[in-house]
């Protein structure tokens, strides 16, 4: 898996759950991601996130290396959302 493929799969992830707890992107607020290698990987999960990303609806975002749980994991996104009013 590169990190483009699991970066979208995380994200898609993050899409369902967003809506099974009714609400979506349109109402994030923060994210932090996690990747194996933020030297090789950054700009290539970045380009993945600025197409998910809602250009009127920019999070917060940390963005930081970290070892991971199994090493096929290249990244690890976290996002938080409010509930629509």
């Amino acid at each position: 898996d590169c990190v483009e493929k699991q970066t979208k799969s995380c994200l898609a992830k993050i899409d369902a759950l967003l809506a099974e707890a009714g609400t979506s992107k349109s109402n994030a607020l923060n994210a932090t991601i996690w990747l194996k290698d933020i030297e090789a990987d950054f700009k290539r999960m970045n380009g993945v996130w600025n197409e998910w990303v809602e250009a009127d609806n920019k999070p917060t975002r940390a963005t930081v290396q970290a070892a991971m749980a199994r090493p096929s994991i290249l990244v690890e996104i976290q996002v938080t959302a409010a509930l629509p009013e």
